[in-house]
């Protein structure tokens, strides 16, 4: 028996930046997400995978279409949802340690001028125990190697209570060590149920990583088993689409 669909979108077109009156940054894409899957974004740059993420997250309106979370809509679910954002858009020297980062997870939940109260503080000390973080608690984050970074924001999104992560180019700036280390976190994550939706650039990290997929440019060019998508065909179709649709962006007359 198949698992239920956490995450459904529903033609959405999403047009924004210089693409509002051109080529969408997303058009028309509908596609399911599983329940506790491991699923990958996958395609060229400029396919739309970081914007099918903030979509996700209501940060970018929809042109069209329509994006649902379990049966709630996106703005009644997102204590849900939990984002870690590409490496190079944090400010890595900010003067701030471990632990702080990962209580900032608790935020959402707390009323304006409230505490953290115990209960808080006993969640954000088993989001660093399971992300093997303890040791480090009192480090400041530019201290931190690149694996152990994206695991601080990991344990933010656990202390948040999410049970999507909505992860973009997760594994980008990593070395060999550290791409490891995440990517047994992944798949303890889907052992226990939770969801993963992550932009990966690389065709063949995600079929070491990930069980799913979805290809797109732009468009949805294909979604389901990573071994079933990645066929040579719809790598070219999603390849070549997005060569036409950059050339048509830049004012160049190239057949869609």
């Amino acid at each position: 028996m198949s698992a239920p669909n956490i995450l459904s979108f529903r033609g959405v077109t999403v047009a924004y930046g210089r693409t509002r009156r051109g080529q969408p940054a997303l058009e028309d894409v509908t596609v399911d997400i599983p329940c506790g899957s491991l699923t990958a974004i996958l395609g060229p740059n400029g396919a739309g995978k970081s914007t099918l993420l903030r979509a996700a997250l209501g940060w970018l309106p929809l042109a069209r279409g329509e994006i649902r979370i379990g049966d709630a809509h996106p703005e009644h679910a997102l204590p849900r949802l939990a984002y870690l954002p590409q490496r190079h858009v944090i400010d890595w020297d900010f003067p701030i340690d471990v632990r702080s980062v990962v209580e900032q997870g608790r935020y959402r939940s707390l009323r304006p001028w409230q505490r953290l109260g115990a209960a808080d503080h006993g969640i954000v000390d088993r989001a660093l125990a399971e992300l093997d973080l303890g040791a480090v608690a009192g480090r400041q984050i530019r201290r931190l190697s690149g694996g152990q970074q994206q695991r601080v924001f990991l344990a933010r999104a656990i202390a948040q209570g999410a049970d999507i992560f909505l992860l973009d180019e997760p594994f980008a700036g990593l070395d060999l060590f550290a791409v490891e280390e995440l990517t047994h976190i992944l798949r303890s994550w889907e052992a226990q149920g939770r969801t993963v939706l992550a932009a990966v650039h690389g065709l063949d990290l995600a079929r070491r990583v990930f069980a799913r997929g979805v290809l797109l440019a732009t468009q949805l060019v294909a979604a389901g088993p990573l071994d079933a998508i990645l066929t040579e065909a719809n790598i070219d179709r999603a390849f070549r689409r997005a060569q036409c649709v950059h050339a048509t962006a830049d004012g160049t007359p190239v057949p869609r």
